[in-house]
C-alpha cells in the first residue's frame, strides 16, 4: 500500500534492507533475512528487533523508496506484505511517473513531484475508508493495514485504536501490539521467531481491572470465563483502560440482554466509533452525572473561563459546559462552586467590552434579574452564537407549545384532577365528595405529620419552631447572597446548610430546584394532565403492582391512611408507569413518591419521580436493577480504596455491599428514622449519587470493629440495622432524652459532616470511572445467572454431564449471539432474522432468552450430530430443525435442541431409530418435500435371500426372526404406552435408505454395512408388498410401521453396532468451537465480498 512519506538514511538502512529492483529514482528492497527457509539468525533477530521497535516491517517486508541520486536521504513510499503487492506499486510508477520525471531540470523537484502524487493516492484512499473519521487518517490507515494482515478479520471490523504495550505470559513478557475494535480485543507480538495471536471477543470478557504485579504497578489485567491476560507498559494506562471499559460495554449491551440498559444514539453504528467519539462520549456522561442532566442531553462546547462569584468577590476559575438545554459551570477542584443555568431561563447572552483586568467577558442575564459575568473565553464569539441559536429554537418552541396549550384549555372542561393537580377554582355545582382538594392534602401532610413527630411535652413545640426559625433565616440570608432557584451558586456554605436539614417550608421547592425537575415541570405544562386523561382505566401488569404496594407506602403517616393521599400517590405511580413502559413500576419507587408527596403538589412530585428515575438514577428501576447493581460493585470498590482496615479484616466484601442494596434503591429511607432520612434525601437531592456512596462509607467506616469480629452475614446486618435505628435528627434528641439509649444516639447531621470531610475524595468523575468498570462484570454475571436457571430447567429431562450442558449452553449462545450481531453489524439488521424475535416459553414457565432460527440450527448440527451424513446432513438438520418446530414460529429453543441431543447421545437404540424415523415422516417430511442432496437413490430390490444366522450357529428366516421381534416390541409397548407412530410410505422410506447410506460412506467397514442396509430394504420392501398384496399396486397403498423398520434393523448386527457406536459428545463440542468461529468468519467474508459485487 502507498504509505505517508517517511525519510530513511539509505546508506544505515542497507544494513537492513536488500535491493532487488533500481532505476534512477525508485528502489524495491525487501527486508533482510525475509523468506530464508532455514531459520538464519539474521532473519529472527531482524524481525525480533522489528517489533520490539514497534515497526512496520513485520507487516511489510517488502518497500518501494524514493531516491535522488546524489542524495544520502531517501523516502519510503510503500510497502507491502507480498512481492505481488509491491510489484504492483513498482510497475504503476514506472508506467505513470518514472517517464515525466526527466522534464524536471531539478532532482528535488522530481522528488518533490512524486512525494506530492503519493499523497494524493493516500487522501483518495482515505476518503472511503475507516480512516476517514479519525485524527490522524494516514497514520491510522497504516495501522489498519497491519491488523487486518494480522488477523485476517472481514475489512469492515472497526478498528478502534491500537496501542504498544507486553502481554505476559508467566512471567515472560511479550512486546507487541494491542488493537481494540469494536468486537475484539486482539494482540500480536513476533520474537525470536516466534509469532503470537491473541483475538477475544468482548463478549468472552468477564472483567477488567487495574492491578499491581511485583514491581509492575499499572498492569490491566483482562478476564474471561476459562482464563485472563495481563498487558503492561502503557504509556497512558488511563486511557486505555477507559477505552477498554466503554468498549466491552457497549459490545455487552448490544450483544446480551442488558435488561433496559439503552446504548446512546451515537454509538448504535458501530462504524461511528472512533477514539475521539469515545473521549466524547466519556466527557458527556461526567457533565450528566455531575449537574444531574437529562441523558439525552448532547454536549455543545466545553471551554474554560472563570466566574465572577459575589459571595467571594472575585472570578472563580473552572469550565463551562454547554448542552443543549443547559449552561452549566463547575469550578476546578469539584465541589468549590457549581452553577446549572437552563436556557429557558436566559434571557440575554452578551459580549461586553473586553479589558486586561476583564479579558473576554459575556453577560448572561436570566429572568430572575440576575446576570453572571464569565470572563477569560478564549472562543467566546463561538459559544455566544451557539448559545443564542439554541436560545432562538427554545423560543420559537416555547411559543408554539402555549399557543397550542392556551386552544387546548379553551376546549377541554375541568375534571375532578385537575382540581387537585392545579388548584383550579371549583364551582358551586359541583359534588364536593367527588373532588380531591390540593389543599386537604397538603393540611394533613403539613399538620396532622407535624404534630405526630412531636411528642406532647409543653417546651418540646418552642425548640422545634425555634430551630425551624433559625434555618429559615440562615436560609433566606443564603438566598440573598447566592440567589434563588435552580440557578443558585452552588458552594461549600450550601452544603452545610443542607446537612443541618432544610426547612418544612422550603423542603419541596429546593427538592425542585436541585433536582432541576421545575424546568421539566415549566417545560410540560400540561404533560402529567394529559398523562392521566390517557391513562385512566387502562390496566395492565405494573398497575396491578401499583395496587398492591400503595398501601405499604408509609403506612403510619396520615397523609396516607385515607383517601385522599392513596389516590394522589397512584396517579402519579400510574402515570408514571404508563409515561416509560419499559421501566413501568418498581418496588421502592412506591416509597420515595409518598415523601416526594408530602412536600410537594402532586405534579410536582411526579416530575420529581421522573428526574430521580431517569436523571439521577439512571438504570436503577429496570426490571433487573442493573444500576443499582453496579453501584453495589463500585461500593465494594471504595471500601477496599477508602476503608483498608476493613478490607483486611473482612475479605470477602460482597455480603456487605449487598446489604446496601436497600439504602440505594430507597435513598436509606426504608433503614433510617423518618427525619434523619428526609436529611439524607436533602443531600441526596443537592449532590446526586456521590452523597449516598459518601453515607454508606461513613456508616461502615463507624461500625468497622464491630463488622470485623462479626461471625456471618446475618450478624453483620444486624450491626448495621442497629446502627442505623439510633441515627437520630437534632430535633428528636430531646424527645428521646430520657431513654436508656440515649446516649448512643448520633446525629444525622454529624453523620452527613463526617461522611463529607472523611470521603471527600469520592468525586463524580471516580465514581463515573468505577461504574464503566464494573459494568462489564455486572452484566455478565446476570448472563451467569441466566445461563445457571437455564441448565437447572434442562437438566431434570436429560441424560448429559453439566460440563456437556454448559458447553453446549455456550455453543448455543454463541450461534444465536455473535453470529447473528456481527452480520447485523456489518451489514444491517436485515441479514438475520431471529434477532427480534421473541422470546420463547421454556419449562415451567421460564422465559428462555435464546432461540435459534433454521440457518443457525442447522449449523449447531452439523457440528454435533454423531450421524454425519456427508452432504446430506444438511437435509436432515433441515428435517430435525423442522420435527422440534413444534409450533412453526420458526424458532427452537435450548431445551428442544438438547433433548435432541441427548436422544442422540445417551438414549438407547431404540429410541435413537424412532429419531431417525420420525426425521422421514410428516411432519419433519413434507409430502412435497423434494431432496436436495446429490446423494443418488438406492437401488431398492426384493429378490434377495432372506434369512438370517444366528449367534449360536443356528439359521432361522427372516420371517421367523422378524416375528419374534415384532412380539418382543409389542410386550415392550405394554410396558411403557406411547403414542403410534403413522405408518411410512415407500417414497419416504427410499428417503430414510438414502439417509442410511449416506451415514455409512466413508466408514472403514462400508461394504459391510451396505450389504446389511441392502437386506434389511429387502425385507421392508417384502413386508409393504405384503401390506400391499390385494390392492393396486401404488405408493399410496405401500406401508410399514416403525415397528417393523426396527424389528427389521435389528436382525443385522452389523448395523446395531454402528448405531450403537459409542461417541462422545465432548469431543464434539472441543472441535465444534474452532470451527463455528471460522465459519462465522467465512460467512462474514463471504457477505462482505457479495456486498463489494457492484
Amino acid at each position: 500500500m502507498w504509505i505517508t512519506p517517511e525519510e530513511v538514511a539509505l546508506k544505515n538502512a542497507l544494513k537492513l534492507w536488500v535491493t532487488d529492483r533500481s532505476n534512477d529514482y525508485f528502489l524495491l528492497q525487501h527486508r533482510r533475512g525475509h523468506g530464508d527457509t532455514g531459520g538464519k539468525i539474521t532473519g529472527l533477530l531482524v524481525g525480533a528487533l522489528d517489533t520490539v521497535l514497534d515497526s512496520n516491517a513485520r507487516v511489510a517486508p517488502f518497500r518501494v523508496v524514493l531516491h535522488v541520486p546524489g542524495s544520502q536521504v531517501s523516502w519510503v513510499i510503500a510497502s507491502g506484505a507480498s512481492l505481488e503487492e509491491v510489484q504492483r506499486h513498482w510497475r504503476w510508477l514506472e508506467q505513470n511517473l518514472l517517464p515525466y520525471m526527466a522534464v524536471f531540470e531539478n532532482k528535488e523537484d522530481a522528488a518533490s513531484f512524486v512525494l506530492g502524487k503519493v499523497k494524493g493516492l493516500i487522501a483518495e484512499e482515505v476518503l472511503g475508508g475507516q480512516a476517514a473519521r479519525e485524527d490522524d487518517p494516514a497514520r491510522f490507515r497504516e495501522d489498519l493495514a497491519r491488523f487486518e494482515q494480522r488477523f485476517g478479520l472481514p475489512q469492515r471490523e472497526k478498528l478502534v485504536t491500537h496501542y504498544s504495550c507486553c502481554c505476559w505470559k508467566g512471567h515472560v513478557p511479550r512486546q507487541g501490539s494491542l488493537y481494540l475494535t469494536t468486537n475484539h480485543i486482539a494482540f500480536y507480538s513476533f520474537l525470536l521467531g516466534k509469532e503470537v495471536k491473541l483475538l477475544v471477543p468482548w463478549a468472552e470478557v468477564t472483567r477488567l481491572e487495574r492491578v499491581s504485579v511485583g514491581l509492575l504497578t499499572d498492569v490491566i489485567r483482562v478476564h474471561t470465563r476459562r482464563k485472563q491476560r495481563e498487558f503492561s507498559m502503557f504509556l497512558n494506562v488511563d486511557e486505555v483502560m477507559r477505552v477498554m471499559c466503554q468498549l466491552a460495554d457497549i459490545a455487552l449491551r448490544r450483544l446480551l440482554d442488558s435488561g433496559g440498559l439503552t446504548l446512546d444514539q451515537s454509538l448504535q453504528d458501530s462504524n461511528n466509533i472512533t477514539k475521539r467519539v469515545l473521549e466524547e462520549q466519556a466527557l458527556r456522561q461526567y457533565v450528566l452525572s455531575l449537574f444531574g442532566l437529562p441523558r439525552a442531553e448532547r454536549l455543545q462546547e466545553v471551554m474554560s473561563c472563570s466566574v465572577w462569584t459575589p459571595h467571594a468577590r472575585c472570578h472563580t476559575p473552572g469550565t463551562v459546559y454547554t448542552t443543549d438545554g443547559y449552561l452549566c459551570f463547575s469550578s476546578r477542584e469539584e465541589g468549590q462552586c457549581a452553577l446549572i443555568i437552563p436556557l429557558t431561563e436566559i434571557l440575554s447572552i452578551e459580549k461586553a467590552e473586553s479589558t486586561s483586568a476583564l479579558p473576554n467577558p459575556v453577560i448572561i442575564s436570566v429572568r430572575c434579574k440576575r446576570a453572571f459575568q464569565l470572563i477569560e473565553l478564549l472562543h467566546r464569539d463561538q459559544l455566544v452564537e451557539s448559545v443564542r441559536h439554541r436560545l432562538r429554537d427554545l423560543h420559537w418552541k416555547h411559543n408554539l407549545i402555549s399557543g397550542h396549550d392556551q386552544r387546548k384549555k379553551s376546549s377541554i372542561s375541568s375534571t375532578p384532577y385537575y382540581t387537585f393537580c392545579y388548584d383550579t377554582v371549583q364551582s358551586d355545582d359541583e359534588d364536593d365528595s367527588d373532588i380531591i382538594s390540593d389543599q386537604a392534602l397538603r393540611h394533613s401532610v403539613h399538620t396532622d405529620l407535624m404534630s405526630s413527630f412531636h411528642p406532647s411535652q409543653s417546651d418540646a413545640p418552642n425548640k422545634t419552631s425555634n430551630t425551624e426559625q433559625v434555618r429559615e433565616r440562615l436560609w433566606d440570608e443564603h438566598f440573598t447572597e447566592f440567589g434563588r432557584g435552580v440557578h443558585m451558586f452552588r458552594t461549600d456554605k450550601i452544603r452545610k446548610l443542607v446537612a443541618m436539614g432544610i426547612p418544612e417550608s422550603l423542603r419541596g421547592e429546593l427538592w425542585l430546584n436541585f433536582s432541576d425537575a421545575c424546568s421539566s415541570l415549566a417545560a410540560h405544562p400540561s404533560y402529567y394532565t394529559d398523562l392521566l386523561e390517557k391513562c385512566r382505566g387502562e390496566s395492565s401488569i405494573a398497575t396491578e403492582e401499583i395496587e398492591r404496594d400503595l398501601h405499604r407506602s408509609l403506612p403510619e403517616h396520615p397523609a396516607f391512611q385515607n383517601e385522599t393521599g392513596i389516590s394522589a400517590l397512584r396517579r402519579v405511580l400510574t402515570a408514571y408507569a404508563f409515561r416509560n413502559p419499559a421501566i413501568g413500576y418498581c418496588q421502592s419507587m412506591n416509597i420515595l413518591a409518598s415523601v416526594m408527596l408530602l412536600y410537594t403538589k402532586e405534579e410536582e412530585a411526579f416530575w420529581l419521580l421522573v428526574t430521580v428515575c431517569e436523571r439521577m438514577l439512571p438504570d436503577y428501576f429496570n426490571r433487573r436493577v442493573i444500576g443499582a447493581q453496579v453501584d453495589q460493585s463500585v461500593l465494594e470498590e471504595l471500601i477496599r480504596e477508602r476503608l483498608p482496615e476493613l478490607s483486611e479484616r473482612v475479605p470477602d466484601l460482597t455480603p456487605l455491599a449487598s446489604a446496601s442494596l436497600t439504602w440505594f434503591l430507597t435513598l436509606f429511607l426504608s433503614v433510617l428514622p423518618f427525619r434523619s432520612a428526609l436529611c439524607v434525601l436533602d443531600s441526596f437531592f443537592y449532590h446526586g449519587i456521590r452523597a449516598i456512596f459518601q453515607i454508606s462509607l461513613a456508616v461502615l467506616d463507624a461500625n468497622t470493629a464491630e463488622l470485623s469480629t462479626c461471625s456471618d452475614d446475618g450478624h453483620a446486618l444486624m450491626i448495621l440495622t442497629s446502627f442505623l435505628e439510633q441515627v437520630r435528627h437534632e430535633e428528636d434528641t430531646h424527645v428521646c432524652a430520657e431513654d436508656a439509649g440515649a446516649s448512643h444516639r448520633l446525629n444525622i447531621t454529624t453523620l452527613l459532616t463526617d461522611a463529607h470531610e472523611k470521603f471527600s475524595g469520592v468525586s463524580v468523575k471516580h465514581v463515573e470511572m468505577l461504574r464503566s468498570r464494573q459494568r462489564v462484570q455486572v452484566l455478565q454475571a446476570h448472563e451467569d445467572s441466566t445461563k445457571d436457571n437455564a441448565l437447572r430447567l434442562v437438566t431434570p429431562d436429560v441424560s448429559l454431564s453439566q460440563q456437556d450442558l454448559s458447553e453446549l449452553y455456550d455453543l448455543f449462545k454463541c450461534c444465536v449471539l455473535q453470529t447473528e450481531h456481527f452480520i447485523s453489524l456489518y451489514w444491517g439488521d436485515g441479514v438475520c432474522s431471529s434477532g427480534a424475535s421473541p422470546a420463547r416459553p421454556a419449562l415451567g414457565g421460564c422465559v428462555e432468552r435464546y432461540v435459534v432460527d433454521r440457518a443457525q440450527f442447522k449449523s449447531l448440527y452439523e457440528l454435533l450430530t454423531p450421524w454425519s451424513c456427508g452432504t446430506h446432513t444438511d437435509t436432515v438438520g433441515q428435517r430435525a430443525f423442522t420435527l422440534l418446530d413444534q409450533d412453526r414460529d420458526g424458532l427452537v429453543t435450548f431445551s428442544q435442541f438438547t433433548q435432541m441431543l441427548d436422544l442422540l447421545y445417551c438414549e438407547e437404540l431404540n429410541e435413537k431409530i424412532r429419531l431417525l424415523y420420525r426425521l422421514h415422516i410428516p411432519p419433519a417430511l413434507s409430502e412435497d418435500a423434494e431432496d436436495s442432496s446429490p446423494l443418488k437413490s438406492p437401488v431398492l430390490s426384493s429378490t434377495r435371500p432372506l434369512c438370517v444366522s444366528l449367534p449360536n450357529g443356528e439359521r432361522k428366516s427372516y420371517e421367523e426372526q422378524l416375528q419374534q421381534m415384532l412380539q418382543d416390541l409389542s410386550r415392550e409397548k405394554q410396558k411403557h404406552e406411547e403414542k403410534p407412530l403413522p405408518h411410512m410410505k415407500q417414497h419416504q422410506f427410499i428417503q430414510f435408505c438414502k439417509t442410511l447410506y449416506s451415514m455409512f460412506q466413508g466408514d472403514p467397514g462400508e461394504a459391510e454395512l451396505f450389504q446389511a442396509i441392502g437386506m434389511v430394504t429387502s425385507l421392508v420392501l417384502q413386508i409393504g408388498e405384503a401390506r400391499q398384496s390385494g390392492q393396486s399396486p401404488s405408493d399410496e397403498h405401500w406401508s410399514v410401521s416403525f415397528e417393523q423398520v426396527l424389528a427389521s434393523l435389528l436382525t443385522e448386527q452389523v448395523l446395531v453396532n454402528f448405531l450403537e457406536r459409542p461417541v462422545h459428545l465432548s469431543d464434539r463440542i472441543s472441535t465444534a468451537k474452532p470451527r463455528q468461529y471460522q465459519e462465522r468468519a467465512g460467512l462474514l467474508m463471504i457477505q462482505h465480498t457479495h456486498t463489494r459485487v457492484p
